[in-house]
């Protein structure tokens, strides 16, 4: 008799998975940021569409505050399947925010001319003769050069003005600000201008790192692939355990998921051992390119967006805090009879 499978109810987070990979260049960059606010019209923070809330960055809400901003969700295609449940998602977090909120797929002509639009209508009130500009900021490696680009295409036909990549840290500084829109009556124009990505100066708690791991904010082996890949597998079994049956039955075992997909698709040793790291990153890219599946991997209700404004309030903003906090929980989980960190 074939037994039901049960998923796993929760995921073991561990000490050992780090709290920060806030790095000098994310200082840098932020620090340039504040320099140039008073020549920004507009700020426009991008977010992970499958990580609404832990995407956010509050640090940057606080240093670049008193200017006019927009929320951009990007990557809508990689965590919304267009069904009823995903657009009552949508309705929820605009709730959320009392600025302009937008869920953007990049190759979407019709959702980026929506940001276009906004920036537009705003540079039209302005009667400014000098254009507008925009800063576009935000965690690393959310889109935020990919918006530019597709800013730029939709807005003047033109092509790439930025570089990409699937890991953080391929913008490292401000860049030029690019025209993405002509002005009209004379007008400037519509500029915008990319940034360095910047992260959290500390991470509160250990499955958040793991949900910005799993999306590529966080550059990849500072969490072990196997954990990482051990934790889309929760979140596969969760949802759709089906996601991954061409390699194997339901199971809650990453190690005998990833030795099936290993012998499946040829990732072996001399001898045929299975090369299980190897095998873990091409488990985390076919999801983050939607190939096992498209979900977020945060809850979006009312209860759980009151606990990520509580974790803000409580949260250590500046690095030094950040760090304060790493030695103060090391010194609790001693005190509690644990073996402190080296």
């Amino acid at each position: 008799m074939t037994s039901t499978f049960i998923p796993r109810l929760s995921f073991p987070v561990t000490d050992s998975i780090p709290r920060s990979f806030f790095l000098g260049h994310h200082r840098a960059g932020l620090s340039a940021m504040q320099k140039m606010l008073s020549s920004i019209d507009i700020v426009i923070e991008c977010r992970d569409y499958r990580l609404p809330l832990t995407s956010r960055n509050p640090l940057l809400e606080e240093s670049l505050a008193g200017r006019t901003r927009a929320i951009v969700y990007t990557k809508r295609d990689l965590g919304s399947n267009n069904t009823d449940l995903d657009r009552e998602r949508e309705k929820q977090i605009r709730k959320w925010h009392n600025q302009e909120v937008f869920f953007c797929n990049h190759a979407n002509r019709n959702d980026v001319r929506r940001v276009l639009d906004f920036g537009k209508r705003w540079t039209a009130s302005s009667a400014s003769l000098t254009g507008s500009c925009m800063l576009v900021v935000g965690m690393p490696n959310v889109g935020k050069s990919s918006l530019l680009n597709a800013l730029r295409r939709v807005g003047i036909g033109k092509g790439k003005a930025a570089s990409t990549g699937d890991q953080p840290g391929v913008t490292r500084k401000i860049g030029t600000a690019v025209k993405i829109a002509e002005g009209e009556d004379d007008g400037e124009g519509l500029y915008l201008s990319d940034t360095p990505g910047v992260f959290i100066p500390y991470v509160s708690d250990g499955e958040s790192m793991l949900k910005l791991a799993l999306c590529g904010c966080v550059k990849d082996g500072i969490v072990p692939y196997i954990t990482v890949a051990d934790y889309l597998l929760y979140h596969l079994n969760k949802i759709s355990p089906m996601e991954y049956s061409n390699f194997h039955t339901p199971t809650n075992d990453i190690m005998e998921l990833l030795t099936a997909i290993a012998v499946k698709t040829g990732r072996l040793r001399k001898g045929g051992e299975a090369e299980l790291e190897a095998t873990a990153v091409w488990f985390i890219q076919r999801w983050r390119t939607g190939y096992l599946g498209r979900f977020m991997l945060d809850q979006v209700t009312d209860d759980a967006w009151q606990r990520a404004q509580d974790k803000v309030r409580e949260a250590p903003v500046s690095l030094n805090q950040g760090r304060k906090a790493v030695k103060a929980e090391r010194r609790a989980r001693y005190s509690a009879g644990d073996t402190p960190d080296s």
